[in-house]
């Protein structure tokens, strides 16, 4: 079984910072793509930053310049460093891999439980 936790949620102020962690645990073969999702109540779930699998970043227009996603591939963690947080960031944070377990042939997506991230003053 492949498992993904995320953690690094919680209140902060508008213009605060958060980091977000994603750690794969399990029966990992190989891993792809590695992306943070965020889902707001009444709003489609959107793809917020994304490692693809060659290295490269991507980003919603939304948060580019104030988020920034990386990889700690000896740890097998994913990182959402948020900055300059607005309240329109508010929403369920989740983590999303493409994973072949070790019992698999072939890849999936793997997904998280997520984590709340409030921003309010």
């Amino acid at each position: 079984q492949v498992q993904l936790v995320e953690s690094g949620g919680g209140l902060v102020q508008p213009g605060g910072s958060l980091r977000l962690s994603c750690a794969a645990s399990g029966s990992i073969g190989s891993i792809g793509n590695m992306g943070w999702y965020r889902q707001a109540p009444g709003k489609q779930r959107e793809l917020v930053a994304r490692i693809i699998s060659g290295g490269s970043t991507n980003y919603a227009d939304s948060v580019k310049g104030r988020f920034t996603i990386s990889r700690d591939s000896a740890k097998n963690t994913v990182y959402l460093q948020m900055n300059s947080l607005k309240p329109e960031d508010t929403a369920v944070y989740l983590c999303s891999w493409l994973i072949r377990s070790s019992f698999e042939f072939t890849a999936r997506d793997y997904w998280g439980q997520g984590t709340q991230v409030t921003v309010s003053s």
